[in-house]
């Protein structure tokens, strides 16, 4: 019997990748990938390891979650070492608590190895504590779309009210409806709000707006997933330290100087 590891790769930039995460990729035999790895990890398999693309664009999965729990045993039943590799943390929004149920059901071993969100470290990027002793203490994760269609569980008052800073994750599709919510329940229209696009890559873009045009915003500056929306009074912290989007800048600008 082999085992399994679900490994969080972080965000994007493979930097960020932990060092026991990289391990898990270096000495796996079959390696099951999502798209928003950065395929830079990828270079650290073995040269003989199994690559398997899972796919998971919005709205349509190239292996359905079913599937990929069943190459998860199949592969590990067969003595393998599998590294399931999720973007950011396997336990955020990643499903990675319905593989480690299949893999109990069947008596794999496995372990879980956390990654960097995309909540913490695309903010980061983009020059926003996601808390700040003036702006924010609370902050929470919030998925930005349901499961089939179902009606969400989210606690509009709370969550509006009770909450410093909003991290909402695949939450660009339902954007006009998280808008209508938190205004409804007394949300501050004047609220800053943040789209990060490719949060940690190099092609990362950061977009500001407030909560009573970020549906607007959004559409007129044709923001598309994967995009973080960060809700909160501690956006404003971006026109201080800002550094990742103008260091990149500064290395183009020093390119195209012939420096």
């Amino acid at each position: 019997m082999g085992k399994v590891y679900l490994v969080g790769a972080g965000p994007g930039d493979p930097e960020l990748i932990t060092l026991k995460g990289l391990r898990c990729i270096q000495e796996a035999d079959v390696i099951l990938y999502d798209r928003l790895i950065n395929n830079e990890l990828l270079n650290y398999a073995k040269p003989n390891a199994e690559l398997i693309y899972c796919g998971k664009l919005p709205g349509f999965h190239l292996l359905q979650q079913e599937t990929i729990n069943h190459f998860l045993v199949k592969y590990a039943k067969k003595g393998n070492v599998v590294t399931r590799l999720k973007g950011g943390d396997p336990f955020v929004f990643g499903r990675g608590g319905e593989e480690a149920e299949a893999l109990v059901k069947h008596g794999i071993q496995f372990e879980i190895v956390p990654g960097i969100t995309a909540g913490i470290a695309a903010p980061a990027y983009a020059g926003i504590p996601v808390t700040h002793r003036e702006y924010g203490s609370s902050f929470a994760f919030i998925t930005g779309h349901r499961k089939n269609g179902e009606e969400d569980s989210h606690k509009w008052d709370a969550l509006a009210r009770g909450i410093d800073t909003l991290a909402i994750y695949m939450g660009v599709k339902n954007l006009p409806y998280i808008q209508q919510k938190l205004l409804e329940h007394g949300k501050n229209p004047n609220t800053p709000v943040a789209f990060i696009h490719w949060g940690t890559f190099r092609a990362q873009k950061t977009v500001v707006s407030t909560l009573e045009f970020a549906a607007e915003t959004a559409a007129k500056e044709k923001i598309e997933n994967p995009t973080l929306i960060i809700i909160g009074e501690v956006v404003k912290m971006r026109e201080k330290i800002s550094w990742f989007e103008q260091m990149n800048i500064d290395e183009r600008l020093l390119v195209s100087e012939g420096i």
